[in-house]
């Protein structure tokens, strides 16, 4: 129920991800089974779910629909990671990947490719892959070839992209996440706004709402824990070994505050998924189900 005085966030879909289940990977074996998934985030009182790694959930669609219509389920999104600062000589690689991808979301009748650049450090050995700081070269390749995807998938697939700021890629300060958005066409390129991961590059998911509110087209809602996260900027720790300190956390134990942010993403008065996203590779199989749960009702009392 929605505590008293609060109002209802009636435009906002609220759905969770198998990330929220701890699968960051297509085939993992310590990963809960994708079926045990499915089961779970139905049980847990959600009605929408992302894809997640491509090739976790079945990737033919008759299956998949029966799969996730069966428990009460639909689709919000597919997922992408893409490198398209490298230039054009990246081009075929990723449209063959994002195509995939865009196809079964398609299929599923989502309306969101949710797209995540490339790490700069691997996010399981913590590796240096390339500088964290682009050229203005590169930045000019980041911003025509997401513009380039987003007319592509929106011809092809009928879908929009949303551009997820995200740790440990070069869009992920306040800083790096307005230069994008500036350089960007509004009318082809908007933002999945992550909470969690916002507020671990120190962003401030409200602020952002209300300056570029027209640009938030998705949301994943996720907090971070103050204290482990300082200890994580100390150190200079990776993005992975963080979430194994547990720096990504349930809410409404850590920042920001949902409550805010849901009644600011409502205020834009436009529908948006607020898809609860809890990063927490690897985890103990039967860890994830009560968190979902506790989670549920949580944005529930926020109105959600």
């Amino acid at each position: 129920m929605t505590a008293p005085g609060l109002p209802a966030l009636d435009r906002l879909r609220v759905g969770s991800a198998p990330d929220s289940w701890g699968v960051w990977f297509p085939d993992d074996p310590q990963q809960v089974p994708w079926e045990r998934f499915l089961d779970e985030v139905s049980q847990a009182g959600y009605d929408w779910i992302e894809l997640g790694p491509y090739g976790y959930l079945p990737t033919d669609p008759a299956r998949l629909t029966d799969e996730v219509s069966k428990r009460g389920l639909q689709v919000s999104a597919g997922t992408v990671f893409t490198a398209l600062h490298r230039g054009p000589g990246v081009w075929d690689e990723t449209w063959a990947h994002v195509a995939q991808v865009a196809e079964l979301a398609q299929a599923m009748d989502a309306g969101h490719l949710v797209v995540i650049p490339s790490f700069w450090r691997d996010d399981k050995t913590a590796e240096l892959i390339e500088p964290s700081e682009l050229t203005r070269e590169q930045w000019k390749h980041l911003t025509e070839g997401m513009e380039r995807l987003a007319r592509q998938v929106r011809e092809h697939f009928g879908l929009d992209i949303v551009v997820h700021p995200h740790a440990d890629t070069h869009i992920d300060t306040e800083e790096h996440v307005e230069r994008f958005l500036d350089a960007t066409d509004s009318d082809l390129v908007n933002l999945c706004l992550d909470t969690g991961h916002y507020a671990y590059c120190g962003g401030d998911s409200v602020k952002l709402i209300e300056t570029y509110g027209e640009r938030i087209g998705y949301l994943h809602l996720k907090q971070v824990d103050p204290d482990i996260l300082a200890d994580v900027v100390k150190n200079e720790t990776p993005f992975g070994p963080a979430v194994r300190q547990g720096v990504m956390c349930e809410p409404p134990l850590g920042v920001p505050a949902m409550g805010p942010v849901l009644t600011a993403a409502q205020g834009l008065g436009v529908d948006l998924f607020a898809i609860v996203e809890q990063d927490m590779y690897p985890c103990p199989p039967d860890q994830p189900l009560p968190i979902a749960e506790r989670t549920r009702r949580f944005l529930r009392t926020c109105g959600a």
